[in-house]
């Protein structure tokens, strides 16, 4: 093939997308490389698609997404299934924006389609850049998916790198946690919803773990009782001390039983969200409230508080202790917020050793 010269955008797409129809052609010929009656005219006929069970990707992101479907419950949430179904449309509607198609040949789908979604999603479909990000990780997913089973003989993706950018997750203060667990709320499903959220304050488990969670996770050893589970998200073991609140509020449920064994009546996450906008109203706090939050705050409470890095993380079932970090950089800013609170409340030293506070 001859390969375009220097570094431009232009020249980067074009020989990407060279390397990955000669990789393309590599695969096929490997696949029949033992078929006596290869010839140059079968290997064409396969690149092109003639001969082959899927010739265009909509169909196989189709079936990605049915089996996807049926491990909702098992191994995949229903969260995830959305978000898939969700990316489907938009990439079908990128074909019609871009190309004027209704769907794409597997051949045709290189490198530059890749590059051309990654702009329609931050302007056109207006999606902020990490949402970008998250939504090509997770074509790449399907691409994988469509190269493993032998339906897509070539990686769109070839040289493309992701990158997150940093973001400041929030958390609640002390106060604002003691406001929301003590407010008096007439509405069950309000309560409900507190009770639940202030629960994952003190445990950092995630919504769908919370979901998850049935009497047999609870597990007594030297008479301390301990939250023992797995995060659906990544399978990974995470072990918490059940502390006096979380305790209670198992109590306060523990009187019925619930659909499936669970150990709370959960709401769906959308319904969850809704109703803790209501009570953020309803206590006064201007924050985004989101199950979520209750997470990054058990984080955060727990690093300023003292415990250890290695613990939190552990507690929080994550698989890379960066991930932690990121708190890390939240208590910092919080324990300087902190100090210049005491600044004020020291200013009567300043005073009295003649030092001029700026």
């Amino acid at each position: 093939t001859s390969r375009l010269k220097g570094r431009t955008a232009e020249a980067l797409s074009a020989n990407a997308a060279l390397d990955s129809i000669s990789t393309m052609l590599n695969n096929i010929y490997h696949k029949f490389e033992d078929d006596e009656s290869l010839s140059l005219d079968k290997i064409r006929s396969f690149f092109v698609g003639k001969d082959r069970e899927y010739t265009t990707f909509l169909p196989i992101f189709d079936k990605f997404n049915e089996d996807v479907r049926q491990r909702v419950g098992h191994t995949i949430s229903k969260d995830s299934l959305q978000k898939y179904s969700v990316l489907r449309r938009h990439f079908a509607e990128f074909l019609i924006y871009k190309y004027g198609k209704k769907d794409i040949g597997l051949a045709e789908f290189t490198p530059s389609v890749v590059q051309d979604f990654e702009l329609y999603l931050s302007t056109a479909a207006g999606c902020a850049y990490n949402t970008s990000v998250k939504k090509l990780k997770a074509l790449k997913t399907v691409t994988i998916y469509a190269q493993k089973r032998g339906y897509l003989l070539h990686d769109p993706f070839l040289n493309h790198r992701f990158h997150l950018e940093p973001v400041n997750r929030g958390f609640l203060t002390d106060e604002e946690i003691m406001k929301i667990a003590n407010k008096e709320l007439d509405i069950h499903r309000l309560e409900l919803v507190r009770d639940v959220f202030i629960f994952s304050c003190f445990t950092g488990l995630a919504y769908i773990d919370v979901s998850n969670l049935t009497p047999d996770n609870i597990v007594t050893l030297d008479d301390k009782q301990w939250i023992m589970t797995k995060r659906q998200k990544t399978s990974v073991e995470t072990n918490v001390l059940l502390l006096d609140i979380p305790k209670s509020i198992i109590a306060k449920y523990s009187h019925k039983t619930y659909r499936d064994g669970k150990l709370f009546p959960i709401l769906t996450n959308q319904k969850t969200n809704a109703y803790l906008k209501e009570i953020a109203d309803i206590c006064g706090i201007k924050k985004n409230l989101t199950f979520h939050l209750a997470r990054h705050t058990f984080a955060t409470m727990s690093l300023s508080k003292g415990v250890p890095m290695e613990s939190v993380s552990k507690m929080l079932g994550h698989t890379n202790i960066k991930t932690t970090q990121i708190y890390a950089r939240i208590t910092n800013k919080k324990i300087e917020h902190d100090m210049e609170q005491l600044a004020g409340k020291l200013d009567k030293f300043n005073v009295a050793m003649g030092i001029n506070s700026k």
